[in-house]
């Protein structure tokens, strides 16, 4: 019910995924937005993904394995796809991403059949940081 709340904006977004050719969960993950978002996601291996996240601006400790550019926005990590189609349709001032740091099991991607961690999507920028939406 709340994939379907995406807005044409949304889907419209142009949607560019940098992962290492080496991990599998990140395609799961692009599989999961491109369903939510109803995109098409241009995807590109490389293997110097630190030169990546550092010229995005995603901050060390809120890094995960995949980086996704979205109208704009960063999205680090395996963030849901409700939480993107809010990015973009509320655009908080001073919000320039939103990660999930890490690779939490239950995680879009990540799943692990009845198996969960509790996460955070966490909201950066020149605003500073804020949880932006909680997983139990």
């Amino acid at each position: 019910m709340a994939l379907a709340a995406c807005s044409n904006a949304a889907q419209a977004a142009s949607y560019s995924m940098f992962r290492d050719p080496n991990c599998g969960c990140c395609e799961e993950w692009a599989d999961h937005v491109h369903a939510g978002m109803q995109a098409e996601i241009a995807v590109e291996e490389r293997s110097d993904m630190g030169a990546i996240k550092d010229r995005e601006g995603v901050p060390v400790d809120l890094r995960s394995c995949h980086t996704m550019m979205v109208d704009g926005y960063v999205i680090e990590g395996h963030v849901p796809a409700p939480d993107i189609a809010r990015l973009l349709r509320e655009r908080p001032e001073g919000v320039e991403g939103l990660a999930v740091p890490g690779m939490p099991i239950g995680s879009p991607g990540m799943e692990m059949g009845d198996r969960t961690q509790p996460y955070q999507v966490i909201a950066f920028g020149s605003a500073g940081r804020s949880v932006f939406a909680s997983y139990e």
